[in-house]
C-alpha cells in the first residue's frame, strides 16, 4: 500500500499526517485518543480501509512528530484539538471527509460536528462518551477501577526497549480480552521509533476540555456510527448506549470481548465492512 507521510505547519503548529488509499476516493480521517500518535491506529487496519478509501491519520500535537508543549502546560484546550482536524482537511484540501474519532480523538469529533457541520460526512465515534470526557456523564457508570490499579513501572523513556515493553504492557489493562501483544507492539515500536519527546503525550490528560456540549448532541446531523467494546474499563458500554440515543438517528456496533481502543483483528473484518458502508453516502 502507497503511503505518504509530511508535517504540515498551520497556524503556527506542526502536524504530522500520514495519508494512504486512492488519492480520488472519499476521505476517512482517522483521530486516535489521549497519549496516541497516529501509529495507534494498526497498519494492517488502515491498509484494508485504504483499499477504498483515502485515508488519513495524524499525530495529535503532543505525539509522533508533531508540535510539542513542555510535560504539565499544554498550550491548547480540546476545542483547539477539534479544531486540528479542520485544519488537517484544509492542509490537504479537503472540503469535507468522513470523521472516525476513537475515545478523546471521538470527543473531538462530537465537537467538531458540532462547530462546523457543513465539513462533516459522517461520524463514527469508537470508545467513546457523550460530551466532555469525564465531565457530563455522571448518570452513566464510571471507569472500573480495579483495572487499572496497578500497571507497569514507569520506564526510562531514553532507553527505547523500556520504552515499548511499557508501551504494550500498559495496553493490557484497556483493551482486556482483545489484548493482542503482536498488534500492540508492532504499534509501539513504530510510535518510539517516531516520537521526537514520549513524555509529552502526559499533556493529553491535562488539557481544559472547555464547554461541555453533551446538551447538544442533538444537533448533530451527521449520520453517526457508534462503535464499542463490550468490556470497556474506562467507558462502560452504557455510554456507547446514550450516545447512540442522543446523537439523532446514530446506530451502535458492539464488539464482543473487546476493551477500549482499536477492536481486535478478528473484528476488523466486521468493523471495516461497517465503516465503507457507513461512508458510502
Amino acid at each position: 500500500m502507497t503511503r505518504s507521510e509530511r508535517v504540515v505547519d498551520i497556524d503556527g503548529v506542526s502536524l504530522c499526517l500520514d495519508i494512504s488509499g486512492p488519492p480520488d476516493a472519499p476521505v476517512l480521517l482517522l483521530a486516535h485518543g489521549a497519549a496516541c500518535s497516529l501509529d495507534a491506529w494498526p497498519d494492517e487496519l488502515v491498509d484494508r480501509l485504504a483499499r477504498e478509501r483515502r485515508v488519513i491519520r495524524f499525530d495529535w500535537r503532543d505525539t509522533g512528530r508533531s508540535t510539542t508543549w513542555p510535560v504539565g502546560r499544554p498550550g491548547y484546550g480540546l476545542p483547539d484539538l477539534a479544531d486540528d482536524l479542520m485544519r488537517v482537511l484544509d492542509a490537504e484540501e479537503v472540503a469535507r471527509a468522513h470523521l472516525v474519532g476513537l475515545s478523546m480523538g471521538g470527543s473531538a469529533a462530537q465537537l467538531a460536528a458540532l462547530r462546523h457541520p457543513g465539513r462533516v460526512l459522517t461520524l463514527t465515534l469508537m470508545s467513546c462518551t457523550p460530551g466532555a470526557p469525564g465531565r457530563e456523564a455522571d448518570d452513566l457508570p464510571g471507569p472500573d477501577q480495579e483495572a487499572f490499579a496497578s500497571g507497569p513501572p514507569e520506564p526510562d523513556w531514553s532507553d527505547p526497549a523500556e520504552a515499548v515493553a511499557y508501551l504494550v504492557e500498559s495496553e493490557r489493562a484497556y483493551q482486556r480480552g482483545g489484548f493482542e501483544a503482536d498488534v500492540q507492539r508492532a504499534v509501539a515500536e513504530r510510535t518510539v521509533a517516531r516520537s521526537s519527546d514520549l513524555r509529552a503525550r502526559e499533556n493529553h490528560y491535562a488539557v481544559d476540555g472547555g464547554p461541555g456540549w453533551r446538551g447538544r448532541l442533538g444537533e448533530i446531523g451527521a449520520p453517526t456510527l457508534v462503535v464499542h467494546g463490550a468490556d470497556d474499563p474506562v467507558f462502560p458500554l452504557p455510554h456507547a448506549e446514550a450516545l447512540a440515543v442522543e446523537v439523532p438517528g446514530a446506530s451502535l456496533l458492539v464488539v464482543r470481548d473487546a476493551g477500549h481502543g482499536a477492536p481486535p483483528r478478528r473484528a476488523w473484518p466486521q468493523l471495516v465492512e461497517r465503516l465503507l458502508e457507513h461512508t458510502s453516502r
